[in-house]
């Protein structure tokens, strides 16, 4: 251990650190020793400036704090100044009982001048003022302290599974790393341990405050019986001695008491971050000139009214006027200083020339809003489109087996100011139009009586819809209605269009990551795979089509397995792929129907199967005549309509060599409808055929 400074006290050697541990339970050793020990006015002298000392240090602090966790220990502050006080206010009471018909002087000169100097000697003034001071105290800045600290509280523990959720996705998404995550973690816990600690914090300076009334009373009363039972004292004498000096006795409390009140309102007060306290008010009080010059024109009109003091207002006028004048000066010169800059940057040079510089990438996933938008997608103000964001990127993952690319969020000017729009590789394939400060209140299908609003189309699934005001949401859901704020209709939207892209969201650097993971937890399994068998390429492919037709790609290992299997015999992407569905057709089942029951789906009928057997077996689905598709296709969703009616999923049932070129002639046109082969249901699963395509 390396050595710190130390410290010989009575032959005996204590380090540094050891000391500063000892030092506050000696303090309230001290503390309590004060209230038990006689002390000597001098002694009373030194205690009491040091409590007028430690209370200015504490209210400067508070002032220059940047934020209400730095001064994390504020709380037991409080409550250390508090027995401070009251251990001062029981000596003080002593020696004045003991030793106060012996003068002014009996318990101190910090007393006496705080009895005679601060209130001229007027016993009735010192009262007053004493009770001005505590109603100040008691009722306005304890009281306001009390409530903020108890609101922040109550608020703060409210956000906490928000936040927590927030870091979580930031963590999962790769934003920030563990160590960053854990640090975020504590500062939410710390703060909401914080302004509890506050809310109690404030009862002991309003119990200070009580105290300090009830103590002046009895230092009087108990000063005229002593003054005028034990040492003969007229009634005269003894208030004008007893009762001064309880007056500064009580005076030299409640100073101290006011500034660490006023220090603890300054702490949990705090709204802005990153500068103190003066800082922010000279920016923010002082930083609009329109509202000094119309202030001084104000006080201007004042000052020239008969009777006022003239002098004073028109000064005072003109000394604001000078300042909006200087203010209105300076912004007009900062608005110079940077618009040179951007007509320079607006301004084609001549002889620049391109560089690769000048190139920009093209985001995988836009999301651009309109003005009114910004605040839910303010990271500043914690927006809270931020938060479903991410998690639904992590929502995605766990669903579909990969992380997508990040959200890159702008604002718009061109769009309408409550329009969004989302874009994929810089196509647009999303828009619509929200109110900000309303609700969407959407129609399911089962609402039972209508309310007003103003109509509207769900932007994700086309359900019909009303915007509504807040105070509308009870309403609107006990008449059957699905109400939901603006961030979610945006997310909702985003995550429907992300799960119906999947596929091309898999990119090659998406597919790496993937491989990365994968390789990590099970480092031998892919490389008799890749690149021995079939290129990345071809893997990115396979993937790509399982994830057309809605098959999530988590079970990597069997699909890696089945790969391993096959890609021997073939490299043709549309045969892997057929191979990795029978792989996976547990799972497909499953997710289509559910773990049990029956799977109830629709078939071909014979002679209709044959006819698309010859013409997929010549490898092209546009081999079908025109009539045949066509009618098809109207069976197809006529068969869909009847199955959604029963609130049944829509399968059609097709034998192995007709899945693929099925799908691809359905996955445009009647994209409700999945299409199984028979290879694809486990035997486990009882088929039972609902209707026929195709059939006269």
């Amino acid at each position: 251990m390396t050595p710190g400074r130390s410290v010989t006290i009575a032959g005996l050697r204590f380090e540094a650190s050891r000391l500063r541990e000892l030092g506050m339970p000696l303090f309230i050793l001290m503390i309590l020793a004060m209230m038990l020990l006689p002390l000597p006015p001098a002694l009373l002298d030194i205690l009491f400036t040091f409590n007028i000392a430690i209370s200015l240090m504490v209210l400067l602090v508070a002032t220059y704090t940047r934020r209400p966790l730095d001064f994390a220990v504020f709380p037991t502050v409080i409550l250390v100044t508090t027995l401070l006080r009251l251990s001062l206010n029981v000596a003080s009471t002593r020696v004045v009982l003991l030793h106060g018909h012996t003068g002014p002087d009996a318990a101190g000169k910090v007393i006496e001048a705080f009895a005679t100097f601060l209130v001229g000697g007027n016993f009735a003034v010192g009262i007053v003022v004493f009770m001005v001071l505590v109603i100040i105290n008691f009722m306005v800045v304890t009281k306001g302290a009390g409530r903020i600290a108890e609101v922040s509280a109550r608020f703060t523990l409210d956000a906490m599974p928000g936040k927590q959720m927030a870091i979580d996705a930031d963590l999962n998404s790769g934003l920030i790393n563990e160590a960053e995550a854990r640090k975020r973690r504590e500062e939410i816990s710390s703060e909401a341990d914080f302004f509890g600690a506050m809310d109690g914090a404030s009862k002991f300076v309003r119990g200070d405050a009580i105290a300090g009334i009830l103590i002046l009373f009895v230092n009087i009363i108990g000063g005229l019986i002593i003054g005028m039972g034990q040492h003969d004292l007229s009634f005269a004498e003894a208030g004008k001695v007893y009762v001064l000096l309880s007056i500064g006795d009580g005076l030299v409390g409640q100073v101290p008491a006011l500034l660490i009140s006023i220090a603890a309102g300054l702490i949990v007060s705090r709204v802005g971050e990153g500068e103190d306290i003066g800082t922010e008010v000279g920016k923010q009080l002082l930083g609009s000139p329109q509202a000094l010059a119309i202030s001084a024109a104000i006080i201007g009109l004042l000052g020239l009214i008969p009777g006022m003091p003239n002098l004073v207002f028109l000064v005072l006028a003109a000394g604001m006027g000078y300042l909006a004048f200087r203010l209105a000066k300076k912004n007009a010169a900062a608005a110079q200083v940077v618009a040179k800059p951007a007509a320079a940057a607006v301004a084609p040079a001549e002889s620049a020339e391109a560089t690769w510089e000048d190139v920009s990438h093209v985001d995988t996933i836009g999301l651009e809003v309109g003005y009114r938008l910004i605040p839910l997608v303010d990271k500043s103000a914690d927006g809270e489109l931020l938060k479903r964001i991410k998690a639904l990127r992590k929502k995605f993952a766990q669903d579909v087996g990969f992380l997508p690319a990040a959200v890159h969020i702008r604002d718009n000017l061109e769009l309408r100011p409550g329009a969004y729009r989302i874009t994929l590789k810089g196509v647009v394939i999303g828009e619509g139009d929200v109110q900000a400060n309303g609700l969407l209140a959407i129609n399911p299908g089962r609402v039972t009586r209508e309310i007003q609003g103003t109509p509207t189309v769900d932007p994700a699934f086309g359900l019909p819809a009303l915007w509504i005001d807040a105070a509308g949401r009870e309403a609107a859901q006990a008449a059957g209605y699905t109400v939901v704020d603006p961030g979610t209709v945006i997310a909702t939207h985003l995550s429907h269009l992300l799960h119906s892209n999947a596929a091309e969201l898999l990119g090659r650097g998406e597919l790496q990551a993937l491989i990365d993971h994968f390789t990590a937890q099970t480092p031998k399994l892919l490389e008799d795979l890749m690149p021995k068998l079939i290129p990345m390429a071809t893997l990115q492919r396979v993937l790509q089509s399982l994830l057309e037709e809605g098959v999530h790609i988590r079970d990597f290992r069997s699909i890696v397995d089945t790969l391993a299997d096959h890609a021997a015999r073939t490299q043709d992407p549309g045969e892997l792929t057929a191979a990795v569905r029978i792989a996976l057709g547990r799972a497909i089942t499953q997710g289509i129907f559910g773990p049990t029951g029956d799977v109830e789906v629709l078939a071909l009928d014979p002679d209709l199967e044959r006819v698309l057997a010859n013409a997929f077996g010549r490898g092209d689905a546009g081999a079908i005549e025109p009539m045949l598709a066509e009618r098809l296709l109207q069976d197809a969703n006529r068969a869909v309509d009847s199955m959604d009616a029963l609130g049944k999923p829509s399968v059609l049932l097709v034998p192995d060599r007709l899945r693929s070129g099925m799908a691809r002639l359905f996955r445009r046109t009647v994209p409700r409808l999945k299409l199984l082969a028979h290879s694809e249901v486990p035997e486990s699963r009882t088929i039972r055929v609902t209707s026929t395509l195709g059939g006269r």
